[in-house]
């Protein structure tokens, strides 16, 4: 029997992934989108012809439930959030809507409607902020620096409280920084492999950055959506980290994307105060020991593989505007 499966988010970096590797398992995918005049369909314009498309909004509840009535999934993504750490701290009300009580919103309505449908929560590595460990395991206390982080606490938070108090099947995925070509202009690691592109072929020379001494755990984002997948499949919910295990600086990544070209980022890279975050997180690198033991699941790409397949996808990206300007 074909599985059908609701993404909220499914127009994202993640969600996008998440479609193509459901379909692959033969799921019927349902993919929520808000009624806007610039949904922006580019990386799922491939796919697009598979999937359901309806409309809905973390901020309505009923809409929630209105789809889950009309489609009856027995797996939920809720991947929509407002994800970009930077406009938290300028939008902090919305992304408390969205990223906190959008959760809440899901929740109610699974409980409503069928609480045997399986629910998958993106929970995220900010939620550690300043480090209490290091490496961050499952058990590491949270202490969030941005109201993002802060709202992605009470998303994981309130999915552990549905568990315990209702018995659905919710689980959270703590995933550490995921990257990929897809990844949207404003994170730091596509502007660096879009930043790369344009000076190598002459249409910039300098890349302006934020703080080059943070590390993170970066990993493919291809990679973490089998990861959620895998613990949707478990009998028992439960949370768990999805990392490398690895960190690597701003400063590391802009050597291997700019030496991909063969230029050295010193030369290009200019440091700009308002790329700072009014509180910093510092270092995060996570512990996957359980998802590997539990699910079976591994990082499989590695950081240079991942900054270099960036860079190149922007490379094609640029030159492909500029054949079809010439």
């Amino acid at each position: 029997m074909t599985k059908r499966a609701l993404i909220t988010g499914i127009t994202g970096q993640d969600g996008s992934y998440l479609a193509e590797f459901l379909l692959e398992q033969d799921y019927e995918v349902i993919g929520m989108v808000r009624r806007s005049s610039t949904v922006n369909f580019e990386r799922i314009a491939h796919i697009q012809d598979q999937v359901t498309f309806v409309p809905g909004d973390l901020l309505d509840e009923v809409s929630m439930i209105e789809i889950l009535r009309t489609y009856r999934p027995e797996e939920v993504y809720n991947l929509a959030a407002q994800s970009f750490v930077q406009t938290s701290f300028g939008q902090p009300v919305l992304t408390g809507e969205t990223t906190a009580l959008g959760v809440t919103r899901i929740l109610d309505a699974i409980r409503l409607v069928d609480p045997e449908i399986r629910f998958y929560q993106a929970s995220s590595s900010e939620m550690f902020g300043k480090v209490h460990e290091v490496p961050q395991t499952e058990s590491t206390p949270f202490h969030p620096r941005s109201p993002y982080g802060v709202a992605k606490v009470y998303g994981h938070w309130i999915t552990v409280n549905y568990r315990e108090s209702y018995g659905l099947h919710g689980t959270s995925g703590i995933l550490f920084n995921h990257e990929s070509p897809r990844r949207g202009l404003e994170f730091v690691t596509r502007k660096i492999s879009h930043g790369v592109a344009q000076i190598h072929l002459g249409r910039q020379t300098e890349l302006r950055l934020g703080n080059l001494d943070a590390q993170r755990d970066w990993g493919f984002a291809g990679d973490y959506v089998d990861a959620m997948w895998r613990m949707l499949q478990q009998d028992t919910p439960e949370d768990f980290v999805i990392c490398t295990g690895e960190t690597h600086s701003v400063r590391e990544f802009c050597d291997v994307a700019f030496g991909h070209v063969g230029r050295d980022w010193q030369e290009h890279v200019t440091i700009d105060e308002k790329f700072m975050r009014p509180a910093e997180v510092d270092l995060l690198v996570g512990d996957a020991t359980k998802a590997e033991t539990d699910l079976g699941w591994k990082a499989t790409t590695t950081f240079e593989d991942l900054v270099t397949s960036m860079v190149d996808a922007d490379l094609d990206l640029l030159e492909g505007r500029l054949r079809g300007l010439a």
